[in-house]
C-alpha cells in the first residue's frame, strides 16, 4: 500500500467517524514562543486541549508534517529515528474517550489496513484497568498479548498539568527481529515489536506536588507515525525502504557513486542525506530561512549535517537542491504547497550549502590542524576554548566540530566551549544593558504594570485624558511633578498616542493641562503594553493626576498611515509578482519613508520592481477603501488573511482589508488607497541570506523624489549638452569615446614599458652567472611599479630584480627572482625589508616576489645602492 493511500484511509476512515479532517499546520507553531517547531501531532491543537479556544469541532483528525531534533546523531545511525516525519492523529477534546480510542485504532489497523490481528499486541499503562478490560473483554485480545508497563513507558506527562495514562499498540514483525530473548514482548529495545500508534488517555490534572486530580474535561491525544506503518503494509526493513524515500536514497547512492550495503559509515551518510533531504525541504518550505539561532539554527544545523556527509562521501559540489527537487516530485501529491515554493526552496537551500561550503573549507583545516597538535601532544580531548573559535570566529558548528573529533577516537570539552559561549553572552549582555538606557524597564515603571492604558488613537488624534504616572527614567524615581525644560516619560490615559510596534514608529505630539504643555518626542510600548510618552516639558509644570489633553502631530501621523498602508499593498504586489513563497520578515513604517523585508533568494530585477510599482499604483487609482474587521482569528483565516508567525495573536484580532491585500494588523491606516498619491521604491538591498529589502516612497515625498531625479537628468543634459531625452544615447557616445582612448594609452603604456624594460636590462648587472637589476624610478605608482619588474623578470634567463619609485612623497620597492636563484637561497621578500627600513618603512613578501614601502622618498637611492650587498649576502649563507 503506498505512503499517500496509508495517509488518505486514515484520514476517510475518522472522517466516518464523524471527525473535522484538517490539513496539516505549518511546521512553525502558530502563537507557541514555548517550541520551536512542530513536533508532534497535538502541539498545534494545544489550544483547544487547554481551553483557550474552541475548535471547530469536538473530534479532530490530522496528519501533520513533525520535526524533531533532539536526537539527530541518531539519525542514519539507527533506522528508527528521523528529523522529519508525519504523525497520523485523532483527537478527542471532552467528547469520546478510552473506549471508542481503543476500538477504532484496532478497527482501522485490521480492516483499513488489513494488519493481522494474530500480530497485533497492546501495552497498558500499569495501573489502567480500565484499557485492559477493553482491549481483552471487548476487542478481543488475549491476555497473553496485552503488556502492562510503567511510567515511563505508558504514563504521559510534562511536568504540571494535564496527564494521563497510555495504550499502545504494537505491531510483532516477527522472530527475525528480534533478539532472542524468552522474555522478549513490547517494552523490549530490539526491533521485533513495532510500535505503530499511541493512544493518550489525558484524564488527570498533576499539582506541583505531585498530587494527580481527575479532570472535568477528558480528552484524546493520539499518534501513529506514517513512516511506520508504511514500513509495515509494504514489508520492508525501515523507513529508508519505503516508497517516499527509497527513491531519493537511490539518488544521493547514484550521485555519490557508492554502493549501498558494502560500507557500514558510508551507509550512515547516505542514510542521513536522504533523511535530512526531506526535512530541510519542508521546513524551507514552510518558510523558515537559516539562521544562527531559533528555528533558524535548527535548518542550518540540518542542512549542514547532510552537506558534510556528502563531502564525507567524495560529492564536492553542491548538491542538496537536485535532492529537493525530487522530495517535492514525491511529495507534492499531498502537499501541493511544495510545487509552488519549488523555485524558492531550491534557491535557499543552494545558498547554504555554499556558503556552508566555504565555511567547512576553511574551518576543517583548522580543525585537522588542532587534531595534529592533539596527536603530537598526546592529548585525547579537544579544548573548548578550540571550539569555540572555530565556532565564533568561522562559523563551524558545534555539532560538526563534535561528530569529527568523536569520529577521530577524541572527546570534546563541551563544558569549556560553553564557559566560552556564556563569557561572549555575558559581555554582550552588559554591552546591550549599557546601550538599552530608557529602554530597560525600571522599578518605577513596574508600578504600574496592573494599570490598563486605553488606546482611541485609531479614531481621534486629540484625546481628553488624565496623567496617570511621571517617571524619571534616568534614576528610576516615581515624580509627582515636573517642571519647564525636564524631560520624563509619562503615562496617560485613555491615550490618543500610537507606541512604536508592528514596526511603525511611535507618535508625537503634544499634552497640555491648564498649569503647563509637554512636546510629545516618541511613544513607545513597555513590557506592560501601555504606551509610555517621552516628554520634555516646554511651559508651567505638569502633576500626576492632572486632567490634560493630548494632541497628536496631524501630519506626521497621515504619512504614517499612508505608509502602513503602502506596506500592505506591496506585500500583495511582491506576493503576486515574485511569488507565493515572498513572506515578511521585518518592516519600518515612518512618515518620511517605509522599508519591508520579505524572504526571496535573489535581487529583484528592473522589471520586477517596475511590475511591482504598477500594481501598488493601480491600488492608489481605484482608490479602494481601507475596511478595518476585527473578528476571531479562525474567521480572520478564513478571510484570507496573513499573519505573522512570529507575532503573538488574541482570539479578537483586527483584520485590515485593502482590497485584495488582507493582512492582521493593529497599526494605523489610510482610509482610502488614493490618499497614498504615488508610490515609488528608491532602493533595493540584501539584509541576509534569503532575505531582500526593500525601501520606498508615498505621496509628496515620492513626488520630490522624482523631481530631484529629473533635476539630475536635466543638470546631466547642460553638462553633456544634449536635450534630456538624449541623456543616455550621449552619455553611451561618452563612454564608447573613452573605451578607444583608454586602449590607446593602454597601447602607449606598452610602448612606453618596452623601451623602459630594454634601458632597465641595459644597464643590469653582471654578477656570476645571473643579472642584477636595481634601479630608482619616478612617479610610477604600485601597480605599474609591479608591471614592469615583471616585464623585466620574464627577460632574463636568471636574476633578481630591484626597482623603487617615489610617488605622493612615499617611497614603493618591488622586487622579484627566478625560480633558480630562489632555489639557490635569494628571498625577494627578505631584500625588499631591509631596503624598506633605510626610507624607515617596511614590507615582506614571497621568496619570489615581494613590495614593500617608506616613508622617506629622499633615500631611495641609498636603498637602491644596498640591493646588491643583500644579494650576495643571501648567496654566501645559502
Amino acid at each position: 500500500m503506498r505512503t499517500h493511500e496509508i495517509r488518505k484511509k486514515f484520514l476517510e476512515f475518522f472522517e466516518t467517524k464523524d471527525h473535522y479532517v484538517r490539513k496539516s499546520y505549518s511546521i512553525i507553531p502558530e502563537n507557541d514562543p514555548s517550541i520551536l517547531l512542530i513536533g508532534a501531532g497535538m502541539a498545534p491543537l494545544k489550544p483547544y486541549f487547554t481551553g483557550e479556544k474552541t475548535p471547530p469541532s469536538p473530534r479532530m483528525a490530522t496528519s501533520q508534517k513533525c520535526v524533531r531534533t533532539p536526537d539527530i546523531e541518531e539519525v542514519g545511525i539507527t533506522a528508527r529515528h528521523a528529523t522529519f516525519f508525519e504523525m497520523l492523529g485523532n483527537f478527542s477534546f471532552g467528547d469520546y474517550f478510552k473506549r471508542e480510542a481503543i476500538f477504532w485504532g484496532y478497527e482501522f489497523c485490521t480492516e483499513w489496513l488489513s494488519l493481522s490481528p494474530e500480530k497485533l499486541w497492546a501495552s497498558v499503562y500499569l495501573d489502567d484497568d480500565e484499557a485492559y478490560d477493553i482491549w481483552h473483554d471487548e476487542v478481543g485480545i488475549p491476555h497473553e498479548r496485552i503488556v502492562r508497563l510503567g511510567k515511563e513507558d505508558n504514563f504521559w506527562e510534562i511536568g504540571t498539568g494535564p496527564c494521563g495514562p497510555c495504550s499502545e499498540i504494537h505491531y510483532d514483525r516477527g522472530a527475525e527481529y528480534g533478539c532472542d530473548s524468552p522474555d522478549c514482548k513490547p517494552g523490549c529495545d530490539c526491533d521485533r515489536y513495532l510500535e505503530i500508534w499511541n493512544l493518550v488517555f489525558t484524564q488527570f490534572n498533576r499539582d506541583e506536588e505531585g498530587n494527580y486530580t481527575t479532570l472535568k474535561q477528558k480528552n484524546i491525544d493520539t499518534g501513529a507515525g506514517l513512516e511506520r506503518l508504511a514500513v509495515l503494509l509494504q514489508d520492508v526493513p525501515s523507513i529508508y525502504e519505503i516508497d517516499i524515500i527509497k527513491p531519493i536514497l537511490d539518488h544521493v547512492i547514484q550521485l555519490s557513486g557508492v554502493n549501498y550495503g558494502e560500507d557500514n559509515d558510508k551507509d550512515i551518510s547516505l542514510r542521513i542525506i536522504t533523511e535530512h533531504l526531506r526535512s530541510v525541504t519542508f521546513i524551507v518550505g514552510d518558510g523558515v530561512l537559516p539562521a544562527n539561532e531559533g528555528r533558524g539554527y535548527v535548518l542550518r544545523r540540518i542542512l549542514r549535517r547532510a552537506s558534510r556527509h556528502g563531502k564525507l562521501l567524495g560529492i564536492k559540489d553542491t548538491f542538496m537542491s537536485d535532492g529537493v527537487d525530487l522530495v517535492i516530485d514525491i511529495m507534492k501529491e499531498a502537499y501541493p504547497e511544495l510545487e509552488e515554493r519549488r523555485e524558492y526552496i531550491k534557491k535557499i537551500v543552494e545558498i547554504e550549502e555554499d556558503r556552508f561550503n566555504k565555511t567547512v573549507d576553511q574551518g576543517l583545516g583548522i580543525l585537522n590542524e588542532f587534531l595534529e597538535n592533539m596527536n603530537k601532544q598526546g592529548k585525547n580531548t579537544l579544548e573548548g576554548s578550540d571550539a569555540f573559535k572555530l565556532y565564533d570566529t568561522y562559523g563551524f558548528p558545534l555539532e560538526l566540530t563534535r561528530e569529527i573529533v568523536q569520529e577521530n577516537g577524541y572527546t570534546l570539552d563541551e563544558q569549556g566551549f560553553q564557559e566560552e559561549l556564556n563569557r561572549q553572552r555575558e559581555q554582550a549582555r552588559k554591552a546591550q544593558q549599557e546601550s538599552e538606557g530608557m529602554l530597560t524597564e525600571s522599578n518605577a515603571m513596574k508600578q504600574f504594570q496592573d494599570q490598563k492604558v486605553e488606546f482611541t488613537g485609531y479614531d481621534n488624534l486629540e484625546q481628553e485624558s488624565q496623567i496617570i504616572g511621571i517617571i524619571d527614567h534616568k534614576n528610576d524615581d516615581l515624580l509627582k511633578e515636573v517642571q519647564e525644560g525636564e524631560e520624563v516619560q509619562i503615562l496617560i490615559n485613555p491615550t490618543p498616542f500610537y507606541g512604536e510596534s508592528g514596526g511603525q514608529i511611535g507618535d508625537t505630539g503634544e499634552i497640555f493641562s491648564d498649569n503647563g504643555r509637554a512636546h510629545v518626542k516618541n511613544s513607545s510600548v513597555n513590557g506592560y503594553d501601555q504606551t509610555v510618552l517621552q516628554v520634555k516639558v516646554t511651559d508651567g509644570q505638569l502633576r500626576t493626576g492632572d486632567k490634560v489633553s493630548g494632541k497628536v502631530d496631524y501630519q506626521r501621523r497621515k504619512d504614517i498611515m499612508k505608509n502602513h498602508s503602502a506596506t500592505h499593498m506591496l506585500h500583495y504586489a511582491l506576493k503576486k509578482v515574485v511569488g507565493a513563497h515572498v513572506e515578511q520578515a521585518g518592516s519600518l513604517v515612518a512618515p518620511d519613508r517605509l522599508r519591508f523585508d520579505f524572504t526571496h533568494f535573489a535581487p529583484l530585477s528592473e522589471d520586477e520592481i517596475k511590475q511591482i510599482e504598477l500594481e501598488v499604483n493601480k491600488l492608489i487609482r481605484e482608490n479602494s477603501r481601507v475596511r478595518v474587521i476585527n473578528t476571531d482569528l479562525e474567521e480572520a483565516k478564513e478571510l484570507g488573511a496573513v499573519a505573522l508567525f512570529e507575532d503573538k495573536y488574541e482570539q479578537e484580532v483586527r483584520v485590515i482589508e485593502i482590497g485584495p491585500a488582507v493582512e492582521l494588523c493593529g497599526g494605523t491606516h489610510a482610509t482610502a488607497t488614493g490618499e497614498l498619491g504615488l508610490f515609488k521604491i528608491d532602493n533595493q538591498t540584501s539584509v541576509g541570506a534569503g532575505v531582500r529589502r526593500l525601501e520606498a516612497l508615498t505621496g509628496q515625498h515620492a513626488l520630490e523624489y522624482l523631481d530631484q531625479k529629473a533635476e539630475q537628468i536635466q543638470d546631466i543634459a547642460e553638462l553633456l549638452k544634449t536635450e534630456e531625452n538624449k541623456v543616455v544615447e550621449k552619455t553611451q557616445e561618452f563612454l564608447e569615446d573613452f573605451k578607444a582612448k583608454d586602449k590607446e594609452i593602454e597601447k602607449l603604456k606598452n610602448q612606453i614599458f618596452t623601451f623602459k624594460v630594454d634601458d632597465l636590462l641595459a644597464q643590469s648587472k653582471d654578477i656570476s652567472d645571473f643579472k642584477l637589476v636595481a634601479n630608482q624610478l619616478n612617479d610610477f605608482d604600485a601597480d605599474s611599479l609591479r608591471d614592469l619588474s615583471e616585464r623585466v623578470k620574464n627577460k632574463l634567463d636568471s636574476g633578481v630584480v630591484v626597482l623603487g619609485s617615489s610617488t605622493n612623497n612615499k617611497a614603493l620597492f618591488v622586487a622579484m627572482v627566478t625560480k633558480d636563484l630562489v632555489e639557490k637561497g635569494v628571498h625577494a621578500g627578505n631584500i625588499v625589508k631591509e631596503v624598506a627600513k633605510i626610507t624607515g618603512g617596511g614590507g615582506g613578501g614571497r621568496p619570489d616576489m615581494a613590495q614593500a614601502g617608506g616613508k622617506e622618498p629622499d633615500k631611495l637611492n641609498e636603498a637602491i645602492m644596498k640591493v646588491e650587498t643583500l644579494v650576495r649576502n643571501q648567496l654566501s649563507h645559502s
